[in-house]
C-alpha cells in the first residue's frame, strides 16, 4: 500500500476538483491518499496558506485556479517544492502515474464501481438524515461535525450536503431561553461548529418562509429586535464553549461546507501533527 498527499485546490467549492480526483485516482492499485481540500482560493493570502501546506505535506497538487496571477503563484511554488502541479484532467492520469512509478489501469468508469467508499458515503447521508434538527443525541460523539444555530441558518441543509459528501453531520436547533442539550457538552472529541446569520437576512429568510406555508407572519419570530436578541444569545453560548462559528449571511450552501471540510481537515491535520510529535517525544 502506498500512502501519499495529494492536494486539491479550487476557486470555487472544490466539487469539481474532487470528482477529477475521485476519477483519477481509482485507476491505481494500491494506493491511499491523504486529502488536503483547499476550496474558494480566491487570494494571494489564500493561495500563501495552500503552499505552505504543500511545503509540509510535499505531493501532487491538482487544481482549478481561474485567476492568472494565483496560478503562477501557485505553479512556481509546485516547480520550487518538485511537486507535480495539474490544471486539467488529461494530465492528471499521467503525472499522479509518475509520481507513483505506477501504470493506470486504463479500465473507464471505475469511479462508479461501488466500493467501501460509497457505501460509507450512502450510511453518513442516512447518519445525517437520522440525526437532523436535534433527533437522536445520545451517539452525537460518532459525528465528523455538528452543527449547531437558530432557526433557518441552513443547518439541515447543510448537514445534508456534508452528509453526501461522506461526513457524518448532526445539527442541532438553538431555541432561546432553553439553552442547549446537555448531550453537546458531553462530546469530547468532535467538532461542534455554531452557525449565525445577521439578524436582518434571518428575519427576511423566515419572513419568506411563513409566507410560504401561508402564516401570520408578525410574530417575535419575525421581530427584527427579537430575532437580534436570539442571534446574541446564541453567539454567547457559541463563545462561552469555545466553538468557532460560520456566519452564513452570504454564503451559499456548498461554500458553508466547503469551510467546514477546511476546518475538518485542519483539525485532522492537527491532530496527526500532535500525535507523531508525542510519538518523537516518546522515543
Amino acid at each position: 500500500m502506498v500512502a501519499f498527499h495529494l492536494h486539491l485546490v479550487s476557486d470555487s467549492t472544490g466539487e469539481t476538483i474532487r470528482s477529477v480526483a475521485r476519477a483519477c485516482l481509482v485507476q491505481f492499485e494500491g494506493v491511499t491518499p491523504t486529502e488536503h481540500m483547499w476550496p474558494m482560493a480566491r487570494t494571494t493570502r489564500a493561495m500563501e496558506q495552500v503552499i505552505e501546506d504543500i511545503a509540509q505535506h510535499p505531493g501532487p497538487v491538482i487544481f482549478t485556479i481561474v485567476d492568472a496571477e494565483l496560478r503562477t503563484q501557485l505553479l512556481d511554488a509546485c516547480d520550487r517544492l518538485k511537486v507535480p502541479g495539474i490544471s486539467v484532467l488529461d494530465p492528471v492520469i499521467l503525472a499522479v502515474g509518475s509520481y507513483l512509478g505506477a501504470q493506470a489501469s486504463g479500465r473507464p468508469g471505475r469511479q462508479h464501481v461501488m466500493n467501501a467508499a460509497y457505501f460509507r458515503r450512502i450510511e453518513a447521508m442516512d447518519w445525517s438524515m437520522e440525526h437532523d434538527d436535534g433527533q437522536a443525541l445520545t451517539d452525537l460523539d460518532q459525528a465528523d461535525v455538528v452543527l449547531v444555530g437558530v432557526s433557518r441558518t441552513s443547518k439541515t441543509p447543510t448537514s445534508l450536503y456534508l452528509g453526501n459528501q461522506g461526513m457524518k453531520a448532526a445539527n442541532v436547533p438553538f431555541v432561546p431561553g432553553f439553552g442547549l442539550p446537555p448531550e453537546l457538552d458531553a462530546i469530547e472529541d468532535t467538532l461542534i461548529i455554531g452557525l449565525n446569520k445577521d439578524a436582518r437576512r434571518l428575519v427576511e429568510t423566515r419572513r419568506t418562509r411563513l409566507l410560504a406555508l401561508h402564516q401570520d407572519p408578525s410574530t417575535a419570530y419575525v421581530d427584527l429586535e427579537s430575532v437580534g436578541a436570539e442571534v446574541a444569545e446564541a453567539r454567547r453560548h457559541f463563545s462561552r464553549r469555545g466553538w468557532p462559528v460560520i456566519d452564513v449571511s452570504r454564503r451559499s450552501i456548498e461554500e458553508t461546507a466547503a469551510e467546514i471540510m477546511r476546518m475538518l481537515l485542519r483539525r485532522r491535520e492537527q491532530e496527526s501533527d500532535a500525535f507523531l510529535a508525542k510519538g518523537s517525544a516518546d522515543d
